[in-house]
This record gives structure tokens, C-alpha cells and sequence, in this order.
């Protein structure tokens, strides 16, 4: 059971799921289409090439949905599935619960459509397996060889109905009717009597009858109807157009042997005669199809115009009530939450402007995000005239999804009722379901605030959803995907970075399935350089790697065995000239030691100072002075226990004022 929900769990079962869904509409459509051009066909033939076309289109509708709602890429890990299925999952209302926890969703049952759905195809399909062995078991069991004088009508006939393969005549006590059996190797079974039975001109009708459906290749279709029924079972539509399939079939067959004869009476009179004969149970595997008594009624009294009838308007009727349903359940869908397939929520283009899609968009997304950050503390300190209520919900709740127009306009408000007026009209101009209760973008927005403030806030108390992280999840709502490694260490870096092994820091990947306006498989990375939990955007992949910036060029010892132990550093801040490093070293006994420093522009990443590296040996603390300009730095600091080899590390940042 635990693998059967783990499975349902899985992308695949989604999409399955919703293209379930979506087949509902898709063939209502198709069977309405397929209703309207049969009330105008009359030929036959016409009638069974439309037919077929329609269960084409539905078998490649099917495929092409499940493609469509297919997400790009699978999920690394079953940690991954949990957690991508958990935040795909419709958001919760602003509670006192968790964000995390589960709501009822009204969606939650599509993916378990999908193991009854391969349920249902598998009971129909062992029902074709089924029906196929048994007209295998037919040809072999119970029959004999038509008489000598048959079998060479036989040949003759085929020469009329132009079927180049040899054609086996078999009697056969099993089958009720004429039938055929086999594609690579065609016979055709007649009940035992039916030659001795019915006039010889009867008899050679029939006879041609089934080598037409030998020369149109009738059985090996018949073979994939019964895969396509399996296939799409689910729906009525389908079904009724198979219906059409064999009913039109006949009817092909009938125009061509009356066509050859030329005798629809006689004809009819051989069709009355095997009517007598009919059991009322359902044939095994074979080409023959439909109602004799329609396809008597139909050579005898010909209609004069389109047979169209009540048929395909009562079906088309019913499958209005299916094309209804499906699209109700479709739009029942959140409008707003973060599934497997939709859009985050949609935000103003005026909020994020991104550039347009170029695999990976982590570049553009950052650089978006952080000019978006430097507009709204600009702005944030151009609104002291605000009442603090107003100014925290113009800078804090809304600021990443308000407008500059919306702003501007907010901003030149003079009395609080204006204000609540204008705080409104903004959720209800966004509300995905008008005259309802409740607004499912504002709740969505204000619980992805709090997880962010509860999830992402770094230990220096910075609020979560200031951080990048918080950021893009309120911007553009839960991801598809995170591959997360919180502790950093070692990485193997994908041949798309280069290839070869290293040493990272802290860093989380976020795959999003699609970003409005910014393109679809949008991959997004953090890293927390400083180890403090605030994981910033990155702009380059190799942000993430920590050999880049804490070793030196020629000494790559320092990549083995380096682990998160820390070194003790300290730091002492001299004015505005530098700072004191010290580092203790009493641990070490009496071992050779191996220090390396250096020092890190925070902002550019360049280095501010020479690194250096020295061995020192029976030393109680390490200390020494580090001369530096005002700005803010990041010290790295690696210190390796030469007699044993291990290694200890601390990344601390500072500011020189």
C-alpha cells in the first residue's frame, strides 16, 4: 500500500491523471465532430474513413495531453517526489497551522485514477488476448477442408475481388456465422451445413463478401480497434465510434459484393438466411460485425438522404453532458496554486521584468529579482508620510506582487478610507473566483509570506521573506523541485558544469515546470556562502563551489578530507584599518599545522588581501593582523592537522566601518 501511494505520489500518476481528465472533453469534442459529418455522409465508405480518422485522433489527443502535462525532467529522489508532491498540493488558507500541513484537496483523487485506469486497461486488454487465442483455437479445433468443388470457387472469386493471397475454406462446428480468421495467413470459417444449406448464388455472395474483408485488411484493424478500446475504455466516445467502425465496415463490404453481383436481393436473401443462424452470444475474434436485420434493411429499402438519424444527435447528446462535465472538472482546478502543470500565481509585469527564456534563467531571474529588491527599498524609504499600518503593507506584504502604476497611486491616497478602498479593489481585481467568499490569491499569497518567514529566515534574523529564497517562493510560488544540500560538502558537478568532483557550499536548486514570462523547466540556485541559512540567488554555477574562493591555486591538498569542523577563528575588528585574526591551537598538541588565509570582497568576490599560508608547530593560539579599507569581507580559513590529516574550517563574514 505504502508503494502504491509513493507511486501516486509520482509526477507520472499526475499527469496521467489530468490527461484522464482532459480525454473527457477531448472526445466529446471528437465524437461531436464525428456526429456532425455523418448526418452529412451517405457513402459508406466516407462514413468509415471518417470513423476511423476520429479514433485516430483520439488515441493521438490521449498521447499528445499525457506529453503536455508530462513534467521535463523526473524527480532525483523519492525525498524529492514527497517533498515536490507535498508543495504542488493546493496551498492552504493563512491558519494557525503549519504551512506544511495537508488540506483536503478536492483534486487529490486524480492521481488514483491512474492505477484504475491501468486496471481497466489491463482487464480489456487480457479480454482481447483472450478473444485472440480463442479465434486462434477456432482455426485449429473442429474443422475440416471444404469441399474441392468450394475451394475452387473460392480461388475464382478472389481473383474477382482481386486478394493475391491464398485464402484457406474450413467448415468449422464452433462458429455460428462466416467468419475470418487470421491476417499473414487468412481462412474462412463456415458453419458446418452452410454450404449444402443455401443456393450456391448465396453462397458465393458470402464467400466474396468475407474476401473483401480479406483484400481491406479488416482483421489486422480489427486487432488494433480492440487495443484502442482497451486503451480508452473510460470513455463512451470511444466506444460509439467503434461501434461505427464495424457497423460502417459491413456496410463497405455489402456495397462492394452488391457492386460485383449486382444483386442486392439475392444478397439480402443470404443475409436473412445466416440472420436464422445467429446465436445471440458475441462472436469471438473476427473481420464480421453489426446487425444483420439493419444491414438486410439497408440494401433493401436504401435511404433516400443522409442516414444520419437519431443516433449520432442522442449520442452527441449525451457526450455534451460528458464535454460539460469534463470541462466543469477542469475548471475546478486552482487557479492559483502550484500543480503539476499550471502557472504560479500570475504577478504584474511591471514587478519582475525577466528577459526572455534561455535554459538555464537562473541569470535573468536574478539579476530581475535584485533590481527588483533595490527598487522597493528605494521606495520603502520614500514613504515615511504613511501611517506604519500602510506603509508595512505597501512595503512588506505586497511588494513584490504591487504594481509601479498601483503604487504610485496608493502612495497619493490622504485618508485611510481611501487606503482601505484602494487595499480592496486590489485583492478583489485579483480574486480568481468572484462572488465567492472567500479570495484564494490573497490566502495564497499571505500563507506563502508566512512560510517564508518561517522557513527561510537565516540565524541573523533577517525576515524570511526579505531573503532570496522567500522572494522568488512568494513571487512565483512553491517549485516543482528542490535538490537540496544543506550541509555543502562534496559534490559531483553535472558534465553541463564541467564535470569532476569538488566541494560546495550550502546550496539548493529549485526546478520550476513554468514561470509566466519567463519560460518553461526554469532551474533557480541558491547558495549560503557564510553557512548562516541565507541562501542567496546566484548568477553563476560555480558560486556554489567553495574550493573557488578558500584554496589556494597551487595547493590543492587542502580538497581532501576538508570537512565542516570548526576552526575557532575569531575575529577583532581595529578601527578602520582592519582586523586582528586569531586562531587557537591547543588542540593540536604538538602536531604541525598547516594555516591558510584568505580574505574575500563580499559584494565582488575578489580577493582583498595576499592569502597566505604558513606552518607553525607547538603554538597555543595563531594570531595575526590583516590590514583592510572600509567595506565588507568574508574571512576563509582552513587549518590542517599535517600528522593526521584532518581539516577544519571557518567562513566568517564582517564589515570594516
Amino acid at each position: 500500500m505504502n508503494l502504491l501511494r509513493f507511486w501516486v505520489a509520482t509526477p507520472g500518476a499526475q499527469a496521467l491523471g489530468w490527461t484522464l481528465v482532459h480525454s473527457l472533453w477531448e472526445g466529446a469534442l471528437v465524437a461531436l465532430v464525428l456526429g456532425a459529418t455523418l448526418s452529412v455522409m451517405r457513402s459508406a465508405r466516407a462514413r468509415y474513413a471518417a470513423a476511423c480518422a476520429a479514433m485516430l485522433v483520439l488515441v493521438a489527443a490521449f498521447a499528445l495531453t499525457f506529453v503536455r502535462e508530462m513534467p521535463e525532467a523526473p524527480v532525483h529522489s523519492a525525498m524529492q517526489a514527497s517533498h515536490a508532491a507535498s508543495l504542488a498540493a493546493r496551498p492552504l488558507p493563512l491558519s494557525a497551522q503549519s504551512p506544511d500541513a495537508a488540506e483536503p484537496n478536492r483534486l487529490a483523487f486524480l492521481p488514483w485514477l491512474t492505477p484504475l485506469w491501468l486496471a481497466g486497461v489491463l482487464a480489456f486488454q487480457l479480454r482481447g488476448l483472450a478473444a485472440w487465442k480463442g479465434a486462434r483455437r477456432m482455426r485449429g479445433t473442429g474443422v475440416c477442408a471444404a469441399p474441392a468443388f468450394w475451394r475452387a470457387r473460392l480461388d475464382a472469386l478472389a481473383q474477382r475481388a482481386r486478394v493475391s493471397r491464398p485464402v484457406a475454406l474450413l467448415e468449422s462446428c464452433l462458429a455460428e456465422v462466416p467468419v475470418v480468421i487470421g491476417y499473414v495467413r487468412p481462412a474462412i470459417l463456415l458453419p458446418v451445413g452452410l454450404l449444402a444449406g443455401l443456393p450456391a448464388a448465396q453462397v458465393e455472395a458470402i464467400l466474396l463478401h468475407e474476401l473483401v474483408h480479406i483484400r481491406r485488411h479488416d482483421y489486422l484493424v480489427n486487432l488494433l480497434q480492440l487495443f484502442v478500446e482497451g486503451l480508452l475504455f473510460h470513455h463512451p466516445a470511444a466506444w460509439w465510434i467503434s461501434a461505427v467502425i464495424r457497423a460502417e465496415r459491413e456496410n463497405c463490404c455489402d456495397d462492394m459484393v452488391v457492386a460485383t453481383q449486382g444483386d442486392a436481393y439475392g444478397y439480402a436473401s443470404a443475409l436473412a438466411a445466416l440472420e436464422e443462424r445467429r446465436a445471440t452470444g458475441d462472436a469471438v475474434l473476427a473481420s464480421t460485425g453489426g446487425s444483420l436485420v439493419k444491414r438486410i434493411q439497408r440494401l433493401l429499402a436504401p435511404p433516400e438522404g443522409p442516414r444520419a438519424g437519431l443516433t449520432p444527435v442522442f449520442s452527441a447528446v449525451i457526450l455534451t453532458v460528458t464535454l460539460m462535465g469534463g470541462v466543469a472538472l477542469w475548471q475546478t482546478r486552482p487557479a492559483i496554486a502550484a500543480t503539476e502543470q499550471s502557472a504560479p500565481v500570475a504577478t504584474p509585469a511591471q514587478a519582475v521584468e525577466v528577459p526572455p527564456v534561455r535554459r538555464p534563467v537562473t541569470q535573468q531571474v536574478a539579476q530581475a529579482q535584485r533590481s527588483a529588491a533595490r527598487f522597493e527599498q528605494a521606495q520603502a524609504m520614500a514613504d515615511p508620510a504613511l501611517p506604519a499600518l500602510y506603509r508595512k503593507w505597501l512595503n512588506e506584504d505586497v511588494a513584490y506582487i504591487i504594481s509601479a502604476e498601483e503604487r504610485a497611486r496608493f502612495r497619493g491616497l490622504q485618508t485611510d478610507n481611501d487606503r482601505e478602498s484602494f487595499i480592496e479593489q486590489f485583492w478583489l481585481v485579483r480574486d480568481p473566483t468572484p462572488g465567492t467568499p472567500e479570495n484564494e490569491m490573497k490566502e495564497e499569497h499571505y500563507r506563502r509570506i508566512a512560510y517564508a518567514n518561517e522557513h527561510f529566515a537565516p540565524v541573523s534574523g533577517l525576515p524570511g521573506w526579505k531573503t532570496d529564497r522567500g522572494r522568488i517562493y512568494i513571487t512565483f510560488g512553491p517549485p516543482d523541485e528542490i535538490d537540496s544540500h544543506a550541509n555543502g560538502g562534496t559534490f559531483q558537478r553535472p558534465a553541463s558544469e564541467g564535470g569532476g568532483s569538488t566541494v560546495t557550499f550550502p546550496f539548493e536548486q529549485w526546478r520550476y515546470k513554468f514561470i509566466e514570462g519567463v519560460g518553461t523547466n526554469v532551474i533557480i540556485e541558491f547558495v549560503d556562502p557564510t553557512f548562516t541559512g541565507e541562501y542567496r540567488l546566484t548568477m553563476d554555477p560555480t558560486d556554489k563551489d567553495a574550493l573557488r574562493y578558500v584554496l589556494p591555486p597551487a595547493n590543492n591538498a587542502f580538497a581532501h578530507n576538508l570537512s565542516q569542523v570548526s576552526a575557532g577563528a575569531t575575529i577583532q575588528i581595529v578601527g578602520n584599518n582592519g582586523v586582528q585574526l586569531s586562531i587557537p591551537l591547543s588542540r593540536y598538541d604538538d602536531h604541525k599545522v598547516n594555516i591558510y588565509v584568505r580574505i574575500v570582497d563580499a559584494e565582488s568576490r575578489n580577493t582583498k588581501a595576499s592569502p597566505f599560508e604558513q606552518t607553525v608547530q607547538g603554538q597555543m593560539t595563531f594570531s595575526r593582523f590583516l590590514a583592510l579599507t572600509p567595506g565588507t569581507y568574508r574571512l576563509d580559513v582552513i587549518v590542517k592537522d599535517l600528522d593526521n590529516g584532518t581539516t577544519s574550517r571557518d567562513l566568517i563574514p564582517f564589515e570594516v566601518k
